[in-house]
């Protein structure tokens, strides 16, 4: 098929609408990209244990992940904004090859450190990756059926939550392959999986644009770059530095200064800003983005822990541990197919929320009572409920935001939801193992003072073949040692005595079960405010068919509110009436681009 004929099967009709199958050719091009981001997640998750062991620095792991998340959050506002202005294409193929880039990088770090950096390259093309794609899907579906499709993108992030795993254990476990390392190929595998993405993309991506000329708000990027980097270097950093001291004091003062500017520079940019104040005016809006913080904070900062108890306390492989988080992709898949459905049939959004938050609480109150010995059925089974909660939160606040706002905004505010619960990600994977690393040495400490008054542990201090074993030997220095236990490598616990190792199993469970309790808190925030979230009724029209509409009102002269809608067609109460066969949806501004 030639290039003309690609596009004209890809563009839209007359009226602005896409069929079903070109639906499934863009959608095609969008979940490369998104293979790839889930597929990155799925293996450095079940990998980084043994990356940071071969770093030596375990108890600084959170900067890979917390500087990979920090440029995402940062650049996701900012792709939104671009692909407002330049087009959705363009954005999204860059998004993909500063992640190639970002991959290739990582492959050849030397210290956790600049892992760290090599991750924050990496992160600023995963911002576009999720982002853009949903805003995509925007464009062409309208909110009602987007659930229909949903679908597809949870078969990609199933393939990746079993594929992912098993090569991130495998590379993990290889000594080297070809010559390099086999934890990097890690980072490495995705050079290759994103070649082939961006010619996917670059061949089948093809909506319609219209450009027009805005300002870049690079003033607000910089102010929320100033504002962000500090606060969340502060939070990882403060256990170490302490939370009073000269250093994190002013790490506080500059971010707090940064996210003033940041406000103040977004109200002086209007509707060129990366963030348009007027879509907070909505207080739905508001707090459906206050819900994904609030989510995102909880959920990631949760699940980081998932992976160290899986492979520390209960002993699994990193190819193990990873299968062990499939239960949460099943429940993520059952729920997104169920609810999507029902979106589709009624059209209504708040009862989701409310449920999923409520399953949210419960899994983490349940994973809050973890120890040695809860068995591995169990967490499978709280898994499936977590995953089940997720999975009526993460589509349905980014459905409200969408809905929310008109479509010459679809990017900018897609973007804000990705934005918010991105940033509580962040936030929450610095915090929550800044507490996990915080607590774990004093629990360990207690572990081996009531460990110490068992008869099991007083035998095998009295056994000479235990004390002759020098991996007991030096476990057993190091603990009397002034210097205690260093955690930055964990794998001295693979050949210890179990006796020995039990303590040292006690206090890392207990400290995860710390972690969750505190997870369990914000959550059951989210929990309460769902409930305040309004009852919306979706739009039968997407993104593209909206746009088309304005147009043909603009040429015969239809009214456009400043709001961006036609006047005519609202309701006696102000509301957009609900579009059905006779009664057209609520129309935008016709200064609107896709």
């Amino acid at each position: 098929m030639s290039d003309s004929m690609a596009a004209r099967d890809t563009g839209p009709r007359a009226d602005g609408g896409l069929t079903h199958r070109q639906v499934l050719t863009i959608i095609s091009g969008l979940l490369a990209g998104m293979f790839l981001s889930a597929l990155d997640q799925t293996i450095v998750s079940s990998a980084m244990r043994v990356i940071a062991d071969e770093l030596h620095g375990q108890t600084a792991q959170a900067w890979a992940t917390t500087a990979y998340l920090i440029t995402a959050t940062i650049s996701t506002p900012l792709y939104g904004k671009l692909s407002d202005i330049y087009g959705r294409k363009p954005m999204y193929l860059t998004a993909i090859t500063v992640f190639v880039v970002g991959s290739a990088l990582c492959g050849v770090a030397t210290s956790i450190y600049q892992l760290a950096a090599f991750r924050a390259v990496q992160g600023l093309g995963a911002g576009g990756l999720m982002s853009l794609a949903l805003t995509i899907v925007a464009d062409i579906v309208s909110p009602r059926q987007r659930g229909r499709y949903q679908g597809y993108f949870m078969a990609v992030f199933g393939v990746s939550s079993v594929l992912g795993p098993v090569l991130g254990g495998f590379f993990a476990d290889l000594d080297d392959l070809v010559g390099v390392a086999g934890w990097r190929w890690v980072f490495l595998i995705n050079v290759p999986v994103g070649v082939v993405a961006f010619l996917i993309v670059a061949r089948v991506l093809n909506i319609p644009h219209h450009p027009v000329r805005h300002r870049v708000d690079y003033w607000g990027a910089a102010a929320l770059v100033v504002g962000l980097v500090p606060l969340l270097t502060v939070l990882e950093q403060g256990r170490e530095w302490g939370w009073a001291s000269p250093l994190s004091l002013l790490m506080f003062g500059v971010g707090v200064v940064g996210l003033v500017a940041f406000v103040l520079v977004e109200r002086r940019m209007g509707d060129e800003a990366l963030l348009p104040p007027r879509l907070f005016r909505s207080g739905t809006f508001r707090l459906a983005n206050v819900l994904n913080f609030v989510v995102g904070l909880g959920m990631f900062g949760g699940m980081m822990s998932v992976p160290l108890y899986l492979q520390i306390v209960k002993g699994l492989s990193p190819t193990e541990a990873g299968l062990m988080m499939l239960p949460t992709t099943f429940g993520i898949m059952v729920a997104t197919g169920i609810v999507g459905q029902l979106i589709a049939r009624t059209g209504r959004l708040k009862i989701f929320p409310i449920i999923g938050t409520g399953l949210l609480t419960l899994s983490y109150l349940l994973f809050s009572q973890v120890t040695v010995d809860t068995p591995l059925w169990q967490i499978g089974l709280v898994m499936v409920v977590l995953g089940g909660g997720l999975g009526q939160c993460m589509q349905t606040l980014t459905l409200y935001v969408q809905n929310d706002a008109p479509p010459r905004d679809s990017g900018a505010a897609t973007a804000s939801a990705n934005f918010f619960r991105q940033n509580g990600g962040t936030v929450g994977v610095a915090v929550f193992l800044s507490v996990l690393f915080s607590v774990v040495g004093d629990r360990i400490a207690a572990a081996f003072e009531s460990a110490a008054r068992t008869p099991g542990f007083q035998q095998a201090l009295s056994d000479p073949a235990v004390v002759a074993d020098p991996a007991n030997g030096r476990f057993l220095a190091a603990v009397e040692g002034a210097g205690g236990l260093d955690l930055n490598d964990t794998s001295f616990l693979n050949g210890l005595d179990p006796r020995l190792a039990r303590p040292v199993l006690e206090g890392f469970a207990s400290a995860v079960g710390t972690v969750f309790l505190i997870g369990l808190g914000v959550v059951a925030l989210a929990f309460v405010l769902s409930w305040f979230l309004r009852d919306v009724h979706l739009s039968d029209r997407s993104n593209l068919e909206q746009l088309a509409a304005e147009r043909a009102a603009a040429e015969t002269g239809g009214g456009v509110d400043p709001n961006g809608r036609v006047a005519e067609e609202r309701s006696p109460s102000g509301k957009a009436a609900p579009a059905d066969e006779t009664s057209p949806a609520p129309e935008r501004s016709t200064t609107g681009q896709v």
